[in-house]
């Protein structure tokens, strides 16, 4: 009785370690979104953007949360990207996919950037 008991105890021992490391080797939230070369034909994220004289044009892939850089943004494509951005306000504002949208007279200093 006392050996079954041990054994018992044992096997559930080495369960909740196996299970513990692999929670900690796999976070739940963790997304890798990606700054990524724009490319003509693609679905990605694509902003375009200003900031103290420069001018960019950037894309992004894949689900997750990015700080923009507090750039001034002039038109955004979603592709097939749903998208929040943050502005340096404290608001934040979804944008579905599809969607191409400009800001010819007041755009938004974007903070942070998210693809869900």
């Amino acid at each position: 009785m006392l050996l079954s008991s041990t054994r018992f105890v044992r096997s559930a021992v080495v369960s909740f370690v196996a299970a513990a490391s692999l929670t900690m080797a796999v976070p739940g939230n963790a997304y890798a979104i990606d700054h990524i070369e724009c490319r003509g034909g693609e679905n990605f994220l694509k902003i375009w953007s200003h900031s103290g004289g420069r001018q960019s044009v950037d894309c992004y892939a894949n689900k997750g949360r990015t700080g923009f850089g507090s750039w001034w943004v002039d038109k955004i494509s979603t592709g097939n990207n749903d998208l929040i951005y943050y502005d340096v306000n404290g608001d934040s504002v979804r944008i579905n996919r599809w969607t191409e949208i400009t800001f010819p007279h007041r755009p938004p200093q974007v903070r942070d950037i998210e693809i869900l």
